[in-house]
């Protein structure tokens, strides 16, 4: 179905037939007002956002619908719908996908965007990072230690981490690491690398939640992930779960510190509401959920972080510019070229 066929059916079924359609998660339709509406396009997990919208939902009394997904299968979805997306924001895992569809997305107000550092937003002000997310290697400690991790995320194409990793190649985080790695790199170099691990005969997961259970399982030694699946599982756990994150010293893409970010839709009919929802995320409240309860970094100043978590000024993170990552075509493309995804 196009995008033109499914606009039609919208218009033919109302409001309430947009939500079952769009396979939105709603409340009864009966007495939905579009005004007091929003439509939220999330490449963010429902575990991970869900309590926030509904935190939102409750303090502005804003009817709220979300279409959860992964980040590129959304982005995907927006530029399929185009201008007939009933989309009014985007809320993307990483900027690859809100890049990918920065031309859809209309510039936020100043004061929205001046709310986060440079490093967290569009260039154009189209979207605004939400939290921060820092890559990492987590590794069982019951086998390994700081001291036999490699400074570079390159030591791991060593044969002696043959049938020891664990990744997620699938997963937008990973993904947007290895376009990292081709800013940094360059194309060649980051070829080597993919082909290096693949030859190392790494265990393949659907996500990094899967990874971080299979570290400290020992299925696997070491897996790539965010850092903050880890700390969830130490906080549910305790201090004894045999897992730890590690950074990379050497200012490299394995220590990558990403935002997750949200957009406004340009044709979004509902645009003051849309641009509420913004602002609540980077309120204190929305900030401090981040950073107490799913361990992300906050991007405004005045949010208490978790004594679990390594300031962000300890992390030897590559300057990267998130607006030079939104090549999520080319990183597929070399993915699907090495035979790492299909």
């Amino acid at each position: 179905m196009n995008a033109e066929e499914r606009s039609k059916i919208y218009k033919m079924l109302g409001w309430c037939g947009f939500l079952t359609v769009a396979l939105l998660t709603s409340t009864a339709c009966s007495g939905v007002d579009n005004k007091n509406s929003l439509v939220v396009y999330s490449g963010r997990s429902e575990s991970l956002v869900g309590a926030v919208i509904q935190q939102f939902e409750d303090a502005s009394g804003i009817h709220v619908s979300v279409k959860y997904g992964s980040t590129s299968e959304i982005a995907a979805t927006l530029q399929e719908e185009g201008k007939d997306s009933p989309a009014d924001v985007f809320f993307a895992q990483d900027p690859g996908g809100l890049g990918a569809v920065a031309g859809m997305l209309s510039p936020l107000p100043e004061d929205i965007v001046d709310r986060v550092p440079n490093w967290a937003r569009s260039p154009e002000g189209r979207w605004v990072g939400i939290s921060g997310r820092a890559r990492t290697i987590v590794y069982n400690t019951d086998r390994l230690t700081e001291a036999d991790l490699p400074d570079t995320i390159e030591g791991f194409t060593d044969s002696a981490w043959k049938g020891r990793i664990g990744w997620a190649p699938s997963n937008g985080s990973f993904q947007t690491m290895v376009t990292a790695m081709r800013v940094m790199w360059g194309e060649e170099r980051t070829r080597l690398w993919l082909e290096g691990i693949e030859a190392n005969e790494p265990r393949v997961y659907p996500n990094n939640t899967s990874i971080v259970t299979a570290v400290e399982a020992a299925e696997v030694n070491a897996g790539f992930v965010n850092h903050y699946y880890l700390h969830r599982f130490i906080q549910e756990e305790g201090e004894d779960f045999s897992a730890r994150n590690y950074y990379t010293k050497d200012g490299g893409p394995g220590s990558l510190v990403m935002v997750a970010g949200a957009g406004v839709l340009e044709t979004s009919e509902n645009r003051e509401n849309a641009e509420k929802f913004v602002r609540f995320l980077l309120s204190t409240v929305a900030q401090q959920y981040f950073a107490s309860q799913t361990f992300e970094y906050p991007l405004i100043d005045g949010v208490n972080i978790s004594r679990l978590l390594a300031p962000l000024e300890k992390i030897n993170s590559p300057a990267v510019d998130p607006a030079d990552l939104d090549d999520l075509k080319g990183t597929q493309a070399l993915l699907r070229d090495v035979g790492i995804i299909p």
